[in-house]
């Protein structure tokens, strides 16, 4: 790579680095700009040396995969209520392929409400790191009990880190 590919590589990873899932989490318990919220949230797990932590964020995945799984449920669902061979079935087809239909629409409707659901419970999530590595003492000082069981489960995976 020559030093302009280098240069240019450098700018965009200075500028993804300030937009990520946990500025949203400053922007809502601080009121900063994004671009700000970003900086300050990003420099925050920087000095707890947490960036492997933000590297491993699983909750995204695991979220989305409980989506997909709702979503094939109701597509299941769809399929055999509609079914006129099943004991279920509340229709003939006599107009298509209705079973077909109501399982693409089960499957449809069930992703996008569970992934709704599922991003609020994500952002919760997120709200509760960040607050846990802006606030350890806080959080000890208010739920010593609770603050207690997360040092030891975050310790458990992450021994580095220094939670």
């Amino acid at each position: 790579m020559n030093q302009s590919h280098i240069a240019t590589l450098s700018i965009i990873t200075s500028i993804i680095k300030y937009f990520n899932k946990w500025a949203f989490v400053y922007v809502g318990l601080y009121g900063y700009s994004y671009l700000e919220a970003g900086k300050n949230v990003f420099t925050l797990f920087k000095n707890r040396g947490w960036e492997a932590i933000i590297a491993d964020d699983l909750v995204s995945n695991v979220f989305f995969f409980l989506s997909l799984v709702v979503g094939l449920i109701c597509c299941l669902i769809g399929y055999t209520a509609f079914d006129e061979n099943s004991p279920a079935g509340w229709f003939d087809n006599a107009y298509g392929n209705v079973p077909g239909t109501c399982a693409t629409l089960g499957f449809i409707v069930g992703l996008v409400l569970a992934s709704i659901l599922m991003s609020t419970i994500a952002s919760a999530v997120n709200t509760v790191i960040v607050c846990f590595a802006e606030g350890p003492a806080e959080f000890e000082a208010n739920h010593p009990e609770l603050s207690r069981k997360m040092r030891d489960t975050w310790l458990q995976f992450y021994p580095s880190c220094g939670a």
